[in-house]
């Protein structure tokens, strides 16, 4: 485990004062925590390299006993946690140092704390999506203790069912979530009480009678004309053009707008069949889709080869951001006479509805392209349609008619 302790300033931004406030930062594998030692000195009084007062005048020898006795006590408390095997983090030492409970820890600085650590994930077991939706969270929690509670903060042991129920209706009534969304927030307020939970930080936990029931959601999904459509449509702009081919290669690869977006050229591969596939890892959820390119995502692959983009680059298809690319989908949709609303995650559902479940693949498969952990997840996404029902039936009644057929020729 690394360990550091580091004493350095900070220039007050006031031009009329001429100290620099003194700060603590500790380092512990990585992780960053800081503080002020409650102490300044003037810029040219202070050694970067020693992290000292300079001289031995009565001002300097202060501040130093002071430094050399935070770092005595600091060095104390890491050998308790170490010596108790306990889970030693800068922003823990810092609480420890003043006297900090951890009994009495609180709502939004743990979350922070979460927060903070989950931000270092990014891009490794977390995508920056995801992270930044536990800050919008934290921003909820934090305006909703203020409102409530006139609080600045609130104490995890005092965290009740009320409070979490009460903290549903405010993101409903003062910050118009729908119910999903509002849920959503609570599941993600839920991993700071888990973490409360087993840190003993919290007596009871306050959601053990609080049920999560999502309202089921009707997904948005381009039937086979509309796609057709879309991809035969004559376009004028440049900007269009660019659009319309990573959403319809969304709708033939099921890939997310991140997915299509780091899509690199190493990621295309000859698949067992010789043919090429996609093999990447999810940026959201990081579980690996694998996908055997078809005839129109293969063309849109050969259309944009000789893009100044794709010349230069790893990456094999050139993207606007999502901002940009969900508004000139509108753009397209209008041109298009479809009057659903186009987004890029809906080439997504097309793609496991339209394209792979109507025409009869199966949906383990599916779920195995989407890069989905579990079957139940590509249920949700991709609804079955009508056709796809009525094909069905038409299968089975042409074998019972078979069925029928075959019995009353035997009994003749």
């Amino acid at each position: 485990m690394s360990y550091n302790l580091l004493f350095f300033i900070r220039k007050s931004r006031s031009e009329k004062n001429t100290n620099s406030l003194i700060y603590l930062r500790i380092t512990i594998n990585g992780s960053r925590a800081q503080m002020s030692i409650s102490r300044s000195i003037p810029l040219n009084k202070w050694s970067s390299s020693k992290g000292r007062a300079k001289g031995t005048n009565k001002e300097s020898k202060e501040i130093n006993d002071h430094i050399d006795k935070l770092t005595y006590n600091l060095n104390k408390i890491h050998q308790n946690f170490m010596d108790s095997a306990q889970l030693i983090t800068p922003n823990k030492m810092i609480r420890a140092l003043n006297g900090i409970d951890d009994r009495d820890r609180k709502a939004l600085e743990v979350f922070k704390e979460h927060n903070e650590n989950l931000d270092q994930l990014i891009g490794k077991d977390i995508s920056a999506a995801s992270a930044q939706r536990y800050w919008t969270c934290h921003n909820h929690i934090k305006q909703f203790i203020k409102e409530y509670y006139k609080e600045n903060d609130y104490r995890l042991k005092d965290i009740d069912y009320t409070f979490i129920t009460k903290f549903e209706h405010f993101l409903k009534t003062k910050r118009n979530c729908n119910h999903n969304s509002a849920l959503k927030y609570v599941n993600n307020f839920k991993k700071i009480i888990r973490i409360a939970l087993a840190n003993k930080w919290m007596d009871h936990d306050p959601l053990i009678n609080y049920k999560v029931k999502f309202e089921p959601v009707e997904r948005e999904f381009l039937s086979q004309e509309e796609v057709d459509a879309l991809w035969s449509k004559e376009l004028h702009f440049d900007r269009l053009k660019l659009v319309r081919d990573m959403f319809v290669f969304s709708c033939y690869t099921g890939l997310a707008y991140s997915d299509v977006e780091k899509l690199s050229k190493s990621d295309i591969t000859l698949g067992i069949d010789g043919d090429r596939w996609i093999r990447i890892n999810r940026t959201k959820t990081g579980t690996k889709s694998s996908i055997p390119l078809l005839p129109v995502a293969e063309q849109i692959l050969e259309r944009c080869e000789n893009h100044p983009e794709v010349e230069n680059s790893e990456r094999v298809i050139p993207v606007f951001s999502n901002q940009k690319s969900n508004i000139f989908l509108k753009e397209i949709a209008i041109m298009c006479g479809i009057t659903k609303p186009l987004t890029t995650h809906l080439a997504r559902h097309t793609f496991a509805t339209t394209i792979t479940l109507t025409n009869g693949v199966p949906i383990e498969t599916v779920s195995k392209m989407l890069g989905h952990q579990s079957l139940r997840t590509t249920q949700h996404y991709a609804k079955i349609v009508d056709r796809k029902i009525s094909d069905d039936m038409n299968i089975l009644k042409a074998k019972l008619a078979a069925q029928k057929s075959k019995k009353e020729s035997k009994m003749e």
